[in-house]
C-alpha cells in the first residue's frame, strides 16, 4: 500500500486538504496503475520557521 507523505506550511483551508488528497490519490493511482482505496496520502504543516531554503529560515 502506497504512502505519500506531504510536508507544507501551514494555511490550507479543510477543504483544500480534502482537494489535495483526492488529487493527489488520483494522479498518484492513475499512474502507477493502483488502486486509489489503498493509496494513503498524509499532509504534515510545519511552521515556516522550521524550514530552511539556502540555508536560511523561511520565517
Amino acid at each position: 500500500m502506497p504512502l505519500i507523505q506531504i510536508s507544507q506550511t501551514p494555511g490550507l483551508t479543510s477543504e483544500q486538504k480534502r482537494a489535495v488528497i483526492e488529487a493527489v490519490t488520483q494522479a498518484y493511482a492513475e499512474a502507477a496503475g493502483k488502486n486509489p482505496d489503498k493509496v494513503w496520502v498524509t499532509i504534515t504543516e510545519v511552521p515556516g520557521e522550521q524550514w530552511g531554503v539556502g540555508g536560511v529560515p523561511l520565517s
